[in-house]
């Protein structure tokens, strides 16, 4: 179970908000405009939003865009991740991760089975790291996108959540997690080895 440590500051991540909808605008939006919420409640700056078509290129092509900023650590994609022909995203995003987050699906669909059943073995939701950035993809109901923010990625995104969390990987200056530290013996044994 993770812990909140008191006295590790929290980091601000500067996170954008993708929605794949052939047919959702900005006011149609409610998965979006959730995501947004929440990650400013809980802190974090929302850079930039955006709405694609469900087109592999064009998803590709939006978060390509914005991993390679600096202000943009985290990106969040809502929607195309059913059975359905038009459900695209984790095609669009699989082929773009240097290392892909298993467990992100895993837990997702876990916790959402308490909600929808079996019918969680559904929902394709998939998470990797692009470089130093975080893309987390998820169903596009607002009800699955609440899942997984208050279910894994508040405390996954909040470098105050031990025994670890990803800030260390999107901010170099972050403070690593206990679990990736050496002891205070084994540094200092490192540092004369060396």
């Amino acid at each position: 179970m993770a812990h909140v440590h008191a006295d590790t500051p929290f980091a601000p991540l500067g996170i954008a908000v993708l929605t794949v909808s052939d047919t959702r605008g900005f006011d149609e939006d409610g998965s979006g405009d959730l995501l947004a919420e929440r990650l400013t409640e809980a802190g974090h700056a929302l850079v930039e939003r955006q709405i694609v078509p469900d087109d592999v290129y064009r998803i590709r092509a939006v978060v390509s865009k914005w991993v390679v900023r600096d202000d943009i650590q985290v990106v969040l994609v809502n929607g195309g991740t059913g059975f359905t022909p038009r459900d695209t995203t984790p095609e669009a995003l699989a082929p773009l991760f240097d290392k892909a987050v298993d467990g992100y699906g895993e837990l997702f669909r876990q916790l959402s089975l308490a909600s929808i059943g079996t019918s969680t073995l559904q929902s394709r939701a998939v998470a990797g790291l692009i470089d130093r950035t975080l893309v987390f993809a998820m169903p596009g109901s607002p009800k699955a996108c609440a899942t997984a923010w208050d279910g894994i990625l508040a405390a996954q995104l909040d470098a105050r959540t031990r025994p670890c969390n990803f800030v260390a990987m999107v901010l170099p200056d972050a403070e690593r997690c206990a679990s990736r530290q050496a002891p205070e013996g084994e540094a200092a044994r490192q540092a004369v080895e060396s």
